[in-house]
């Protein structure tokens, strides 16, 4: 069965691909570490400069506008880790930045993260192949406006996939992120489903959750502790996605191959809503993330190779929203002990 050799796989994927420039050796430390105590295996991209790449390997727009410098190296990095899914064959890569951190139950959130997926993609069980039934009525009809959300708790039984445990329709997994939207009523091609899962242990408290978009819905509208799962509509940042054969080369076509006027989180986000001359992929996320980006004690200008921060210094290293950090657990996990710190508490 092609779904238990998946259960043998890391996190449900074939392999873990972490794009890196070489020279942050520092990174490449941290996240080998915490990949080896959560049991992981990790494969490094090198991460690519700017200034080593070709101004005519860069698509550009008929004004000539195309990215530069950092953003430019950002987006090749990784477009190279997308092209070796489809060099290597692999059917599902997950695929971090090398600062990304992550929860130690993080097996228990993407297994809750799977049963998600497959509500809002799989037919439901029973329903004939030639003309399969879902439980979003807005999948095959993504013109209504209202949603349709999804009780985690009592999700309808769907039939089991074959190609992937998170199913076998999706393209991109946006489950690092620093900010995703609700799909927006008006958006006529993206599904409007949502399941809602209240009292997920791992979401940190809402004083603590953040998100470069606003409104912030979930935190302004749902109970503490409410994890949801969705159509991706705005994401921002790419601390962490997973692509399936399919998504790596549909993402190649449109994101690798068309201008490449914005960043690459931006470029993703047009293939993810079919726009800007992108064919639309389909892409779920979460919010709040499963993976966050580490910043750890010491000049804040090493948290970047993009940004600049001079002279500014972090005293107490964090990640946002990950409450049992494997990076900031890493000694005791490491004494066998799991008494985690929570980095943030319920009051």
């Amino acid at each position: 069965m092609i779904l238990q050799s998946f259960l043998r796989r890391p996190l449900w994927f074939e392999k873990i691909f972490v794009v890196s420039l070489p020279e942050r050796t520092d990174r490449r430390d941290g996240i080998r570490l915490q990949a080896a105590l959560s049991d992981l295996n990790v494969e490094f991209m090198d991460g690519v400069k700017g200034d080593t790449v070709s101004t005519k390997a860069v698509p550009v727009d008929e004004a000539g506008k195309g990215l530069e410098g950092p953003w430019l190296g950002c987006w090749r990095g990784h477009m190279n880790a997308v092209a070796e899914v489809i060099r290597q064959n692999l059917t599902s890569v997950l695929i971090l930045e090398d600062d990304a951190d992550w929860d130690v139950r993080i097996r228990q959130q993407l297994r809750d993260f799977a049963l998600a997926t497959r509500a809002l993609i799989q037919p439901l069980a029973g329903s004939p192949p030639s003309s399969p039934s879902f439980a979003d009525p807005t999948l095959l009809d993504p013109s209504q406006s209202a949603a349709h959300e999804m009780n985690f708790h009592n999700l309808p039984t769907t039939a089991r996939p074959v190609l992937s445990p998170y199913g076998d329709d999706w393209d991109l997994l946006w489950v690092g992120n620093c900010g995703v939207h609700f799909p927006f009523p008006h958006s006529s091609n993206i599904p409007k489903g949502r399941v809602i899962y209240q009292g997920d242990e791992t979401v940190a408290p809402r004083r603590n959750l953040g998100s470069a978009n606003q409104p912030f819905t979930l935190k302004e509208e749902y109970p503490e502790h409410t994890r949801a799962v969705h159509h991706a509509q705005e994401g921002v940042c790419t601390a962490g996605y997973a692509l399936s054969h399919r998504g790596a080369r549909r993402l190649l076509q449109e994101v690798a191959l068309k201008p490449a006027t914005e960043p690459v989180d931006i470029l993703m986000r047009f293939f993810c809503e079919g726009t800007q001359g992108r064919k639309k992929g389909v892409c779920i996320a979460t919010q709040p993330p499963y993976f966050n980006s580490h910043r750890p004690a010491g000049p804040v200008s090493a948290s970047s190779d993009i940004d600049d921060h001079k002279g500014e210094y972090r005293k107490e290293p964090k990640t946002d929203m990950v409450r049992w950090s494997v990076r900031l657990n890493a000694d005791l996990i490491m004494s066998g002990r799991t008494d985690y710190v929570d980095q943030y508490p319920d009051e």
